[in-house]
């Protein structure tokens, strides 16, 4: 009899993991720039037209999209690239954002940081999953 308790097991495929983390990522990277603006001193800064230390023109929003635009494309990137050149793109750029992400946390407040930490985990696990993506076993020839 089998045990009516007991949960299906199923395994996920390494590229859906790594959408879903990039998914994760995006969503808390959003909802910390968001947060900001709960903040006087950033809204503050934003009205005098800065962000960050930055002038707020067409270079810094041209700059902010393709900073935006490149893991949201990971998403379905993940989903669609030869196995070997995901492989290299996930890791080279979850290892970039991560250090960008860490580098832009340097004096922030706790939310910041603890957002950017989570940031930097998801990324982390990106990296992780596609460094040991599983490799295909070839079958062995029954002659």
């Amino acid at each position: 009899m089998a045990d009516e308790g007991a949960f299906e097991s199923s395994t996920v495929n390494v590229r859906v993991k790594i959408a879903a983390l990039w998914t994760s990522m995006l969503f808390v990277f959003v909802y910390v720039d968001l947060f900001s603006f709960y903040r006087s001193d950033f809204r503050a800064d934003v009205e005098a037209g800065t962000v960050g230390g930055f002038t707020v023109n067409q270079s810094f929003l041209l700059g902010t999209t393709a900073y935006v635009v490149i893991p949201s494309l990971m998403v379905f990137l993940s989903l669609v690239l030869r196995p070997s050149v995901d492989r290299i793109a996930n890791v080279a750029l979850s290892l970039i954002y991560a250090l960008m992400i860490i580098g832009g946390a340097i004096g922030e407040w706790n939310y910041y940081i603890l957002g950017s930490a989570i940031e930097v985990a998801l990324l982390a696990a990106i990296a992780y999953y596609a460094w040991t993506w599983p490799r295909v076993t070839p079958v062995a020839s029954t002659r």
